[in-house]
């Protein structure tokens, strides 16, 4: 496939059997193959009187960041807990989507992205005739919130995370990782990482209504100084890692790939979202652009890179 051309699924693909992270409820997914310069969408089906509605995976349907991160356009109208499956949609370089959710929340899996690369993977993708768009950052855009940040920069291509967490506990305490996002490093860095929580929390959580569908199936826990799933972790920094896998997803929210860089410390959904918000309200902190037209002799005209891609398909 050429990176200079928008992608679809070749076919669609259902994940059943998953359940809600907060609801604790059965959830079916079904992702489908879109036209080009649809983007990523969802349609949440399973309203009252049979209603769907369609809701475009963009920061401005961002209704809450708190516990994950939902979009909607009213109180029924919504879905969360979407930032593992758009970044495993942007991370492999899929531009269009059709994602139908019978629920109020997508399936938390195993709490990382595998089961949608693993799903992705099984359909594989169809290059379509139209060039791929770009948001292209232009100078740097900077969110603080207590001792965090976050901060998006200018570069001449791709896109890098560079993202540093920092926690009391021993178990966690300070990682920092620095990645070239492109798909082969997304699986291979980030696709397995899970979402992790402290069991007092959970607790909390629970009283409230929440995280009724949390287990050491779907994440990491950690309760006195230790991790308390059986198997351990899968990376020694398996924590940085989930939440660069969340700014993938939340990041991926400004509707087309980002050509630049991310930084952030002390981050999370909040802070991913706000400096989209910050970056949307500037015009002049970056341009759209897209890749051009590049005429071959005795062929037709092809689209070559007017700028290098922020997410590369996979290669066959």
């Amino acid at each position: 496939m050429k990176p200079s051309f928008q992608t679809t699924l070749r076919d669609r693909v259902v994940l059943s059997g998953g359940i809600g992270v907060h609801s604790g409820k059965p959830v079916r997914l079904v992702l489908n193959p879109a036209e080009a310069s649809t983007g990523l969408v969802f349609l949440r089906s399973g309203l009252p009187n049979g209603a769907s509605r369609r809701i475009e995976a963009n920061w401005s349907k961002v209704t809450m960041t708190e516990l994950c991160t939902v979009i909607g356009d009213g109180a029924q109208h919504m879905v969360g807990t979407i930032e593992h499956l758009v970044a495993a949609l942007r991370g492999l370089g899929v531009d269009n989507c059709l994602v139908e959710v019978d629920g109020p929340e997508v399936p938390i899996m195993d709490g990382s992205a595998a089961a949608f690369v693993e799903a992705i993977d099984r359909v594989g993708l169809r290059q379509l005739a139209a060039p791929r768009r770009f948001v292209k950052i232009l100078k740097a855009v900077r969110i603080e919130q207590g001792r965090g940040f976050a901060e998006l920069r200018p570069a001449d291509s791709g896109f890098r995370l560079d993202v540093e967490i920092d926690f009391k506990s021993d178990v966690i305490g300070r990682q920092r990782k620095i990645l070239d996002l492109e798909p082969s490093a997304f699986r291979r860095e980030l696709a397995r990482a899970r979402t992790f929580g402290f069991l007092a929390d959970v607790q909390h959580l629970l009283k409230a209504g929440f995280a009724l569908g949390a287990s050491l199936e779907n994440s990491v826990g950690i309760d006195d100084g230790r991790v308390l799933n059986p198997e351990g972790l899968r990376y020694t920094d398996e924590f940085v890692r989930h939440k660069m896998l969340d700014a993938v997803g939340d990041l991926a929210l400004s509707g087309s790939p980002l050509i630049g860089e991310y930084q952030s410390y002390c981050g999370g959904h909040k802070m991913n979202v706000a400096v989209l918000e910050a970056l949307f309200s500037d015009r002049s902190a970056y341009r759209i652009v897209e890749a051009a037209p590049v005429a071959r002799e005795g062929a037709r005209a092809e689209f070559g890179m007017a700028v290098s891609p922020a997410f590369l398909p996979e290669r066959s």
